[in-house]
């Protein structure tokens, strides 16, 4: 039995007291790879991003690996000029299409059977990622989480995307902050607990901070030290 299995023996297989969740980050996480990059790429290859977009995407990017201070929602408003105007209904099965042919292939096994254990012990499974919301929901397909928290970008009256994010993205800090909005809305402030999170990028620490038991997944050098010093659990899937 890994050291993984161990902890999870923990967990109640009883149902009583407040329900528990394990958080699972998706980009990097459960997924070897970042959608939003990978869905950039496919966009340029059909020519569906203007070059001045995909400059500023760039020029982001650079600045993100450089850890500087970004605007998450900015950024993600540029990738979706390519869907503004267009019905829900279309791009929803646009990005399904791409989650099929780009993003499928790269789900990881070991992320999946972490899922599928929590389930034996009575844990509910959540999905907590900055990407965007049709993605992950297509992401429910290949990994057995019971619910997903997302970045839903907003619908204009007519039925079509616009280009702004609905609220904030659900990215760093947020990521804990809407896992707390929605648990509390679904089973009460002290009805739920957190059992365990996953993460793969220093971002992630609050949620990782919160939970009983914290996993590192293949964790950037940020996260890597963060690991060390709070004694999480290092996976490399």
């Amino acid at each position: 039995m890994t050291a993984q299995n161990d902890t999870q023996q923990t967990a109640s297989r009883t149902g009583e007291g407040p329900v528990r969740l394990a958080a699972f980050d998706f980009d990097g996480t459960a997924l070897d790879g970042n959608s939003p990059v990978i869905l950039v790429k496919f966009l340029v290859r059909r020519r569906m991003l203007n070059p001045s977009v995909v400059l500023r995407i760039g020029l982001w990017a650079a600045a993100y690996k450089l850890r500087l201070p970004q605007n998450e929602a900015w950024v993600r408003g540029l990738v979706f000029r390519a869907f503004a105007g267009k019905p829900v209904e279309q791009v929803d099965q646009f990005l399904y299409d791409f989650y099929d042919e780009c993003v499928g292939p790269r789900v990881r096994a070991a992320a999946r059977q972490a899922m599928e254990q929590w389930h034996e012990q009575g844990v509910k499974v959540v999905c907590v990622s900055a990407t965007f919301e049709p993605i992950v929901v297509r992401a429910m397909r290949d990994l057995p989480f019971d619910y997903q928290i997302s970045t839903r970008m907003k619908v204009n009256p007519d039925g079509t995307y616009g280009c702004e994010v609905e609220g904030l993205p659900v990215e760093g800090d947020q990521k804990m902050i809407e896992l707390r909005r929605f648990a509390n809305a679904k089973w009460g402030v002290g009805g739920w607990e957190l059992e365990a999170a996953y993460g793969d990028h220093h971002s992630d620490r609050a949620m990782l901070a919160a939970a009983k038991q914290a996993f590192a997944v293949c964790p950037d050098r940020p996260l890597s030290r963060t690991a060390r010093e709070r004694g999480y659990q290092v996976l490399e899937w």
